[in-house]
């Protein structure tokens, strides 16, 4: 009975892995939400916002307070100029956001450009939408982009690059040049950018998040999606939002409407409130992010894995290959009976085998499930 629309695409790897870990009472560091909450202040507005009766439908593009908090996040970061009502539009979590976008914009045939790995949503929508992808590999375990490779991937049907960065599941931040790449093809080939940029405000060391609409010539052709759900810890509010030109926000409302018309009501003025009376926690967020990073990577590789420390996001990757298994998969598939511990197999976000033994682990979590996750793994036999 299933649609042929959907022919193909499996369950999503998060759900699996998940639920795996509750049947078997593992510690997940495989799916990325954190443990703790983002800031009372924020979660004391939202209760406001219920008690005082903010529960019916919301304008269908979000609320004027959480549009225009959103305009001005994107001119103090960025320096971005943005007109709330028509180039600003609230969405359903950043998943919705790139829905809506894939959606809205491209039509059957069109081919997209996206780099690999990467989030499962972005295959599935582009596959409901009717595109065809064209992958770009950021290749282990350095996970650079190509720019020859980038070139090479553009044909006369292109039309779209979709774009992650903090990049996951890799946390590569994608530099200055490596953007400067992108918007180049974009220009001469006249396309579109779709940005995912959910993990801008986490990122570690001296590295910058760069957003690809600051670049000459690009803002008139990026569409720019982004979600309160990672940089203020509230990812089950599923509150994000579009920003670019209006034609382009345009497009994504004309999907959202039919999708979910209107999103949480009463957690959009707490979002607003978050973004203009909270600004510091995401850098707060990221330092401890940073310390838990550390934690994590430092405990793999004394048992033995082969770890890229990630420039951003909240995960971290490791290859399996040296300990015999077929794929990270079947790794993470024996994992939990191991060691307890529940790991993303990279590869579900392949369409090549350059990520066959490449394992995903989230470091989102408090230190002392970090620290069990490692004692858990230190003890166990990690061989085929």
């Amino acid at each position: 009975m299933l649609a042929h629309r959907l022919e193909g695409i499996p369950p999503t790897i998060f759900s699996e892995m998940s639920a795996l870990a509750v049947r078997t009472r593992s510690v997940n560091l495989g799916q990325g939400f954190p443990d703790v909450d983002g800031p009372p202040a924020v979660i004391a507005r939202a209760v406001a916002a219920l008690e005082g009766g903010l529960n019916q439908y919301a304008p269908g593009s979000g609320v004027p307070a959480l549009r225009q908090a959103i305009a001005r996040h994107q001119l103090r970061h960025y320096g971005l100029e943005l007109e709330p009502d028509s180039q600003v539009v609230v969405t359903t979590g950043c998943t919705e956001g790139i829905a809506a976008a894939l959606l809205g914009l491209v039509n059957a045939g069109d081919e997209v450009v996206v780099l690999e790995p990467y989030y499962d949503s972005y295959t599935a929508m582009i596959q409901m939408a009717g595109g065809v992808r064209r992958p770009v590999t950021l290749r282990a375990p350095s996970f650079r982009l190509d720019a020859d490779e980038l070139r090479a991937a553009i044909t006369p049907r292109t039309r779209f690059v979709l774009l992650n960065s903090p990049h996951n599941p890799t946390g590569t931040v994608l530099t200055r040049a490596e953007l400067q790449a992108v918007a180049d093809v974009a220009i001469e080939h006249d396309l579109v950018v779709i940005t995912d940029e959910v993990y801008e405000h986490l990122v570690f060391d001296d590295h910058e998040h760069v957003p690809i609409a600051t670049l000459p010539g690009m803002f008139d052709r990026t569409l720019t999606l982004s979600s309160a759900g990672k940089s203020y810890s509230f990812t089950g509010w599923k509150v994000g939002w579009a920003t670019g030109p209006a034609e382009l926000v345009g497009a994504v409302l004309a999907a959202k409407q039919w999708l979910t018309f209107t999103s949480g009501s009463p957690l959009q003025p707490a979002i607003a409130f978050a973004l203009d009376e909270e600004p510091d926690f995401p850098a707060r967020l990221a330092a401890g992010l940073r310390a838990k990073r550390d934690l994590l990577c430092a405990g793999l590789a004394r048992v033995g894995l082969d770890v890229q420390v990630p420039e951003g996001t909240y995960f971290a990757s490791t290859d399996v290959s040296a300990l015999g298994w077929a794929d990270a998969r079947s790794f993470c598939l024996a994992l939990p009976e191991r060691a307890g511990v529940v790991a993303i197999p990279t590869q579900a976000f392949y369409d090549s085998d350059a990520g066959r033994h490449l394992v995903r682990w989230a470091f989102c979590k408090e230190a002392g499930v970090i620290e069990e996750g490692l004692r858990r793994l230190a003890g166990a036999d990690l061989t085929a």
